[in-house]
């Protein structure tokens, strides 16, 4: 069985998505955010961070992106992204390393500000600078979206879920929705998708 660290509103929203739509069964286990924590847990996440998934064999992954990929991949039938020989595997790929390493970061200094900065007044200005590479990368994102439905294949894939965790994320959501009409459509469409309303009342991502 899997076992998942996680906690309300952090990036393991699209892993709890992921294994819901695989129909894994999984064991949850909320880790409280903590300056102190616990050394067992640090031995499976060196920065302290989750989500965190265990395989059944024990092994544990980190990093939410590679977490989803690895789902993907062992759980092909549930069609999370596409096949290594499929076209769309090349956007897949691109699309989760892309958000992984620009937007989540961004994300990251953002609401961590004072991680990025050794001088006590400059968490302003690292804010700033986040909110910009935000923008920046979204608009890439919502480019990418403005002749199609979603950004791999034909279908709903795990780095669409991944995206509007992301945007979620974002300090003036009502802007990020008018600015960005494509990540909003693909937005909104999840907003109904019945997985993801349930996952929105114990992470209050979005307003419901």
């Amino acid at each position: 069985m899997y076992k998942l660290y996680t906690r309300p509103g952090s990036g393991g929203f699209v892993v709890e998505a992921a294994l819901a739509l695989i129909d894994a069964p999984f064991q949850q286990i909320d880790v409280p955010k903590s300056e102190a924590p616990d050394p067992a847990f640090l031995a499976i996440s060196p920065l302290n961070q989750v989500p965190v998934l265990t395989l059944p064999d024990g092994r544990s992954i980190t990093e939410s992106a590679a977490i989803c990929i690895l789902l993907a991949e062992r759980h092909p039938q549930a069609r999370l992204a596409p096949t290594a020989d499929e076209p769309a595997r090349a956007e897949f790929l691109r699309w989760m390393a892309f958000m992984s390493s620009v937007l989540y970061p961004a994300v990251l200094r953002l609401y961590y500000a004072h991680r990025y900065t050794t001088d006590a007044e400059g968490s302003k200005a690292v804010k700033q600078a986040a909110v910009a590479e935000m923008d920046r990368g979204f608009a890439v994102v919502d480019a990418a979206l403005r002749d199609r439905d979603w950004l791999a294949g034909d279908q709903m894939s795990l780095a669409d879920i991944y995206l509007v965790m992301l945007v979620a994320w974002h300090p003036d959501i009502e802007m990020a929705r008018a600015v960005w009409p494509g990540i909003e459509r693909l937005w909104a469409r999840l907003r109904e998708h019945p997985l993801m309303k349930t996952l929105n009342t114990s992470h209050e991502m979005w307003p419901a």
